[in-house]
């Protein structure tokens, strides 16, 4: 009684603190082939199950190294741009992490590594030291993450608008982060420390630099840039 009580523990922390990998996974896979977004999912779960298992083995350890939650932050600040940005050019060969299954997995296994440094300690916590209810806790989660980021797919398709959501919730936990790294706290100005404005503040950032980037990207003039560019390049070609 007492193992089946810890486990469904360990997967309901899990459930919980998985909300915003389904929401990576969703965003990295949304762009796709149907038979290809399945594919990423399942192994970008997979893969995340096995890595946050590792992960938990060693995440004391880990989370004592000065500033590594604040370069892991600056990643997912990285990613969550990157993942706004491709949404509006989700049909270029230059984007990779939406055309190439091999990316996208890769962009979820990173991020939920990052995301998964501080709440992998509450499922070590709730394991005792019993690695095998551990991970017989987060491999049942699996279909749970997976069930989750197929919604959030098919509603990223018919409101494109979650996407901006998906990345301030990314961004928002990178302030989380940074605010909780105790060597980047006495950096910090007063008003940011427990409180949210900092992770607010950088919800808000990437949202408008994204929302910017894309916009700048559908005007007349980019669009004609990008123009001129492919025909100087088939020019060059032609001439070779």
């Amino acid at each position: 009684m007492d193992f089946l009580i810890a486990l469904m523990q360990i997967m309901m922390v899990n459930i919980v603190l998985s909300g915003d990998n389904a929401v990576v996974i969703a965003l990295a896979a949304r762009n796709l082939p149907a038979h290809q977004q399945k594919q990423a999912v399942l192994w970008g779960s997979g893969g995340a199950i096995v890595l946050r298992v590792i992960l938990t083995i060693i995440a004391v350890a880990l989370l004592k190294v000065p500033f590594l939650q604040f370069f892991g932050a600056l990643l997912l600040v990285w990613i969550a741009i990157k993942l706004l940005i491709e949404d509006e050019h989700g049909e270029g060969e230059a984007h990779q992490a939406q055309d190439n299954l091999l990316a996208a997995v890769k962009t979820i296994l990173v991020a939920d590594v990052v995301m998964s440094l501080d709440n992998t300690l509450a499922i070590a916590g709730i394991a005792k030291g019993d690695w095998a209810l551990l991970i017989t806790g987060l491999v049942l989660s699996i279909p749970l993450i997976v069930f989750g980021s197929t919604i959030i797919m098919k509603l990223i398709a018919r409101y494109p608008v979650i996407v901006y959501i998906g990345a301030g919730l990314i961004a928002y936990t990178a302030g989380e982060m940074i605010e909780g790294d105790k060597a980047v706290q006495p950096y910090l100005p007063g008003i940011f420390h427990d409180t949210p404005y900092l992770a607010l503040l950088l919800t808000v950032g990437v949202i408008g630099y994204g929302w910017w980037r894309n916009r700048v990207a559908k005007s007349p003039a980019s669009s004609d840039m990008v123009q001129m560019l492919d025909d100087d390049e088939e020019h060059v070609i032609e001439r070779g």
